[in-house]
């Protein structure tokens, strides 16, 4: 049985976060491939490594010398060394990365050296090999990541290394450029590196113990969720619950390769598993609750609308055409709502006079500060009137309900409500469904 472990910025920020992430990985002989991110914050008003890198390469760009731009950054990675007691030097490789920030070598390799060095200090710290990205995460010439490429290139490399550190956030072009992915990148390293190994497990350590039924600055000490399905997670994730790069989770999905959220700072908690399928004979019927705020909703009412042919595929090639996503579009017989991002809206100031153009509604009319809430459970299908018991906890808070929206899958039902009421709807949904059970 082999383990992935990735483990977060904040878990890696200095040699005592590294100690910690040593005894984790020390503790169980599964726990075989390493995947680090680079230092994040010490404290609250600290500077993540990544931005420190972003910082010098544009201050070398600017004609400033490099080893006056680069020194706070080897001053960190030589700190950490110091402090752990190794018998090492990164001299050679802060030589090697301010030639090429001098050369101009790109910001997707200034981001990724904060990786690449914190992955070669925990390699010697734990006596593991030390794989570069770069030969084993594949990107076409286009930028696009190849999962099929990198699917064999991970395989093959690993498979002569029983034990390996893998630098998480990049990898490389044909032509050997870095190419770095989205920010949280390192979270999907570490489920390629789960899916090329067929791991039995990929545990993502954080400075969270698991997901949250809600977000903690809105509910106070919300439970954790014990088990959610990855249909679930991405609900969540989209509605704004941030612990796990959203994209990480598709290689690992498709392999039936179970996630568990871990903290680092209390490695005793179980965390979070996010698995393929789960019963829906959960302890509370909702798994969780996430919401937005700036949201847009265009309302058209038109006589016999649902006779028209063609009225929604022409809003829907307009949209297309500006450049503008839609959230949701719930509609009725003579009437469509089109939910929006507000800036993306502003960004486009005749779209709404264009869609009266192609499509002569009766009446339209535009709403702004609408916030949008998903209530997201597995549990939901096999229980009646969870819809019901939203809209009284709405209702009895004084909450108007401004639109509904509710998935074919029956697994999660969305709300839209006037900003100013977001917190206090999130609060008293989780007092209904968690609480009060």
């Amino acid at each position: 049985m082999a383990k992935v472990v990735k483990f977060g910025g904040s878990s890696l920020a200095d040699a005592n976060q590294f100690r910690k992430v040593a005894a984790i990985i020390k503790a169980d002989k599964e726990r075989c491939y390493v995947v680090p991110s680079a230092p994040g914050k010490r404290y609250s008003d600290d500077i993540k490594v990544t931005d420190m890198l972003y910082k010098c390469y544009d201050e070398v760009g600017e004609g400033k010398d490099a080893y006056v731009s680069f020194s706070p950054i080897a001053e960190r990675f030589n700190g950490i060394i110091s402090d752990l007691g190794l018998a090492m030097s990164l001299d050679t490789e802060y030589e090697t990365i301010m030639d090429n920030f001098k050369r101009r070598s790109g910001k997707d390799y200034a981001a990724s050296r904060g990786e690449y060095l914190n992955s070669i200090i925990l390699a010697n710290y734990l006596g593991f090999a030390w794989i570069d990205a770069a030969k084993g995460i594949s990107f076409n010439q286009k930028g696009e990541f190849d999962a099929d490429l990198t699917d064999a290139n991970l395989a093959s490399i690993l498979e002569g290394y029983p034990c390996a550190v893998i630098p998480g956030f990049y990898g490389s072009k044909p032509d050997g450029t870095i190419k770095t992915f989205s920010r949280g990148g390192s979270d999907f390293t570490g489920s390629v590196v789960a899916r090329a190994i067929n791991a039995d497990l990929y545990e993502n350590w954080t400075d969270v113990s698991g997901f949250l039924v809600a977000d903690p600055r809105i509910v106070k000490d919300p439970l954790t969720i014990e088990t959610i399905t990855y249909k679930e997670l991405r609900e969540l994730s989209y509605m704004g619950a941030t612990v796990l790069h959203e994209d990480a989770i598709f290689p690992v999905r498709n392999a039936r390769i179970p996630i568990n959220i871990r903290n680092t700072n209390a490695p005793e908690a179980k965390g979070t598993m996010i698995v393929p399928d789960a019963p829906a004979d959960t302890k509370h019927i909702i798994t969780g609750i996430a919401g937005k705020k700036h949201f847009s909703v265009i309302n058209l009412e038109k006589d016999e609308m649902n006779n028209e042919i063609g009225f929604l595929r022409r809003i829907l090639t307009l949209m297309e055409n500006e450049d503008i996503a839609f959230e949701h579009i719930p509609t009725g017989i003579d009437t469509m709502s089109i939910v929006v991002n507000t800036d993306s809206l502003k960004a486009h100031p005749r779209f709404i006079e264009r869609i009266s153009e192609i499509c002569h509604p009766n009446h339209m009319e535009v709403e702004d500060g609408i916030a949008m809430i998903a209530v997201v459970g597995r549990g939901m299908k096999a229980k009646k009137g969870t819809a019901t018991r939203i809209f009284a906890a709405l209702s009895h808070a004084n909450i108007n309900i401004r639109m509904i929206d509710q998935g074919s899958s029956e697994l999660n039902i969305i709300i839209g409500i006037k900003e100013d009421d977001f917190e206090k709807a999130i609060e008293v949904i989780y007092d209904m469904f968690i609480l009060s059970e």
